[in-house]
């Protein structure tokens, strides 16, 4: 039976580890991330390699193109498609949220600190749900878009490889909330959102 908020309120069997309000999200994912471990070598790694990427079609298409239709590629890769990919991965998020049980799900922004979110309301979420949720988008589009970068043409593969980037850069929160997980894996960590006040917690299980 799935736990419910008023469960993790048993101290005797719960420990809240920390609340974190939405307006102070940023500051724990450069908290997060600054963190070193292999799940944040991994991140740099693959934002790394999708750099290199771009520099090596870069120099492949050189003298092919007209340098306008570079530009516009260029803003593609870098504006267009990350600005259109928001929402498809905001969905993603929902999707194994949906899946898990989750009801009262909702899209928010906060735009002083360009943070777009999906929050589950008073939904908890195992360890096992919550990585899903968190990790899935950048599974989702990373593999589709690598997948199509095979199939396109010289430019376009420029475009795609510069969203490839610009995407694993996005998912840098994603990353920050994995990390806390990662960091205290010891630790069986349930969590849950209050989103009519913006704020979430985190709660450990204590051994009995």
């Amino acid at each position: 039976m799935a736990l419910q908020v008023e469960d993790l309120e048993d101290q005797t069997k719960f420990r809240q580890l920390l609340s974190i309000p939405y307006q102070d999200i940023i500051q724990f994912v450069l908290d997060n991330l600054k963190k070193k471990s292999g799940l944040t070598f991994f991140l740099w790694s693959v934002c790394l390699i999708f750099l290199g990427l771009t520099v090596f079609i870069r120099i492949k298409i050189a003298g092919y193109f007209a340098t306008a239709d570079i530009f516009w590629h260029s803003v593609l890769g870098l504006i267009i498609l990350p600005v259109i990919s928001i929402p498809l991965h905001e969905l993603i998020h929902i999707i194994p949220y949906y899946i898990s049980g989750a009801r009262n799900i909702r899209v928010g922004m906060d735009l002083k600190q360009y943070l777009f979110y999906v929050t589950a309301h008073r939904y908890v979420a195992t360890p096992l749900q919550f990585i899903i949720v968190a990790i899935f988008p950048f599974l989702i589009i990373s593999v589709a878009f690598t997948l199509l970068f095979f199939f396109m043409p010289g430019l376009w593969k420029w475009s795609f490889s510069l969203f490839l980037f610009a995407h694993t850069t996005m998912c840098a929160g994603d990353f920050a909330l994995l990390n806390f997980y990662f960091l205290n894996r010891n630790k069986k960590i349930y969590t849950w959102d209050d989103a009519d006040r913006k704020i979430a917690y985190f709660y450990e299980e204590l051994e009995v």
